[in-house]
C-alpha cells in the first residue's frame, strides 16, 4: 500500500475512482482547482460539485469526520458551507476515503475584495455565534485530526516559541513574545466545549460581490475553546471589521486575548514553515502577525 506522500493524484486517478464508485457522474467534465490549501487535492467535477481527496498522511482522518458531521451543522448554520454529498471508497490506486461535495461559487476572499467592512464583520459574527450555539455532545475533541485547534494555547507554547526564532529577523520577536505570553496569562476556558471551524482566515472563506458567501474545510472541525475561532478577526478582518465583530460576540476580555493568541500562534507556526514553500500562506500568515502586533501596539490587548 502507498505511504502518506507517495500517491499520484491526477486527473486519471480521480476520474477513475468516480466512474466505479459513482458511474451517473462519469461523464462530466472535471478539472484540477488549483489552491493554497495543503491537505487536499480538489477537482471541479461538472459545475456543481468538487472531489476532495486527502493528500497528506494527518489529513485522512478529516473526511469520516466532515462526512458525520458536516451534513448536521449545514442545517443549522447561516452561511453555506461545503457538506458532503457522497463518500468515496479506499482503493488499490488510492488507499483512503475521499468525498464529493457540493460545489460553492465565489472566490477566496481577500480584505481588498470587502466592499461592506461592517457586513463582513457580522456574517463571520452570525457564523461563530451559530457554531458555539449547536450541541457540540459528541464532537471530537482537540487532537491530531484538528491539529490541536480548540486545545489550551499552552500547548502549542513550544512551537510558538520555536517559530519566533525561526523567523528572527523576518518578524518582530520582542512584541510576538509580549503578546504571546499575555494570551498565556489568560484565564483558560472553563465552559462546556463548543463547536469550533478551527481555520479560519482567507484562504477558506469565499466571497462574491464582496460579501461573504461560504465557508470552506472544515478539516480542522473540532469542539473546544470558543476563541480559537476569534482568530478570524486578525486573519481576516481589518480594524475597523475587528472592532465590529467583538461587539458583535458574547465574549469577555479573556476570549479575546486567547483569541489573539490563537491567530498569532497560526500565523507564527504557519510562516515558519511556508516560508518558502507556500507562498499564500505565508501572505495570510505575514499579514495575520502584523494585524496582531498592531493591535498591541496600540494598546488593544
Amino acid at each position: 500500500m502507498s505511504q502518506a506522500n507517495d500517491l499520484v493524484i491526477d486527473a486519471a486517478l480521480v476520474k477513475s475512482l468516480i466512474s466505479t464508485q459513482f458511474p451517473q457522474w462519469a461523464d462530466l467534465p472535471m478539472e484540477q482547482v488549483i489552491s493554497g490549501g495543503t491537505d487536499n487535492v480538489i477537482y471541479r467535477l461538472g459545475t456543481n460539485m468538487a472531489v476532495r481527496l486527502p493528500r497528506a498522511e494527518w489529513a485522512v482522518g478529516q473526511v469520516e469526520k466532515e462526512q458525520k458531521w458536516l451534513p448536521k451543522l449545514a442545517a443549522l448554520l447561516p452561511i453555506p458551507i461545503h457538506a458532503p454529498i457522497a463518500f468515496g471508497a479506499p482503493t488499490e490506486g488510492y488507499p483512503r476515503h475521499w468525498s464529493v461535495y457540493r460545489w460553492l461559487e465565489g472566490e477566496n476572499a481577500t480584505v481588498r475584495q470587502v466592499e461592506d467592512h461592517n457586513h463582513a464583520a457580522n456574517a463571520l459574527a452570525q457564523f461563530v455565534t451559530a457554531m458555539q450555539r449547536i450541541d457540540s455532545d459528541g464532537g471530537p475533541p482537540p487532537g491530531a485530526h484538528n491539529s490541536g485547534r480548540g486545545e489550551p494555547l499552552a500547548k502549542r507554547d513550544a512551537a510558538v516559541r520555536a517559530a519566533i526564532v525561526t523567523l528572527q529577523g523576518i518578524v518582530e520577536a520582542h512584541a510576538a513574545t509580549a503578546v504571546w505570553e499575555a494570551a498565556l496569562q489568560a484565564p483558560v476556558w472553563q465552559g462546556k466545549p463548543v463547536w469550533i471551524h478551527g481555520d479560519l482566515h482567507p484562504g477558506n472563506l469565499l466571497m462574491e460581490e464582496g460579501r461573504l458567501s461560504a465557508v470552506i474545510d472544515f478539516g480542522t472541525l473540532g469542539v473546544g475553546d470558543p476563541a480559537c475561532d476569534l482568530m478570524v478577526a486578525w486573519t481576516f478582518l481589518a480594524a475597523q471589521g475587528r472592532e465590529r465583530f467583538r461587539a458583535a460576540l458574547p465574549i469577555d476580555d479573556a476570549a479575546w486575548l486567547r483569541g489573539s493568541g490563537w491567530a498569532l500562534s497560526f500565523g507564527l507556526i504557519a510562516l515558519a514553515y511556508y516560508l518558502e514553500t507556500n507562498l499564500v500562506l505565508a501572505e495570510i500568515s505575514r499579514r495575520t502577525i502584523n494585524e496582531v502586533l498592531a493591535d498591541y501596539k496600540n494598546g488593544l490587548l
